[in-house]
């Protein structure tokens, strides 16, 4: 006695050629767009505002936010701090690397208050940035309070 061979769904063909020709189109699209250098990021706006600071570890588990150029202790933040601790250990990740973390480092970030309303924090030991304000408005605050005077973000 034979037995039935069980039905096979089959895929429609249709759709497979469809999908081949959208991961085709963005390949190619992707390749064109590097070969020809493009450039997709944006332009930054003038700079408004800058300021070199170092945030230095204290006894306790505080951090205090120093002036750079003046040495003046800006502020002391005490607390979980999330956004501000989170970045501060990125920073100092991609320092390490690099190998560029020592204990007497004196190389400050910049941050950078733009004419757009964007807010940077720049690393110019290692060159990397982050656009504060991609992380939200109350989390570009953390960084924003410690702007020269009169620079409103």
């Amino acid at each position: 006695m034979q037995t039935a061979a069980a039905p096979v769904a089959v895929f429609p063909r249709l759709a497979l050629v469809a999908a081949a020709i959208v991961i085709a189109l963005t390949l190619g699209g992707v390749g064109i767009a590097r070969w020809s250098g493009f450039d997709g990021r944006q332009q930054d706006a003038q700079t408004v505002a800058q300021r070199a600071l170092f945030f230095k570890d204290q006894p306790g588990g505080s951090i205090a936010i120093v002036d750079a150029h003046s040495g003046a202790t800006l502020d002391t933040v005490h607390g979980e701090q999330g956004f501000l601790r989170g970045t501060l250990r990125a920073v100092v990740r991609e320092r390490k690397l690099r190998g560029l973390v020592s204990p007497n480092d004196d190389r400050p970030l910049q941050l950078i208050s733009r004419a757009d309303g964007r807010l940077t924090l720049l690393d110019p030991a290692t060159g990397s940035r982050l656009d504060l304000e991609s992380f939200g408005s109350t989390n570009a605050a953390v960084f924003a309070r410690w702007l020269p005077q009169g620079v409103k973000q």
